[in-house]
């Protein structure tokens, strides 16, 4: 009967033995997909700082140029308002009597 009882009792270790192991996988396994998600949540995150940040960029840019634009646009209407009433420059040496006789005092 030892023989029986011995082989009843490694039998049982072993069920214990592979009823452990199993929990352990699965607890192992659970780890795992709250780590996939806490890494595709961080990614996620990442992704939608950099589009943002992109499209901060992108506004910035426009905004410049069209500052620029518009200074164009102001420029060329001034020199066209003193064309008009003669007030520009003909040649070279027009423009260096105007640049330093003709200069406003604010």
């Amino acid at each position: 009967m030892a023989s029986h009882d011995q082989s009843y009792r490694a039998g049982e270790a072993k069920g214990r033995t592979e009823e452990k192991a199993n929990q352990t996988m699965g607890n192992v396994g659970q780890k795992a997909q709250e780590a996939k998600e806490k890494t595709k949540g961080a990614a996620q995150g990442a992704k939608e700082k950099a589009q943002e940040k992109s499209r901060k960029d992108n506004a910035g840019g426009f905004l410049q140029k069209t500052g620029e634009k518009v200074k164009e646009v102001a420029h060329s209407a001034t020199e066209a308002v003193k064309h008009t009433f003669g007030m520009a420059p003909q040649t070279d040496e027009d423009k260096e009597y105007y640049t330093t006789h003709h200069r406003r005092e604010y």
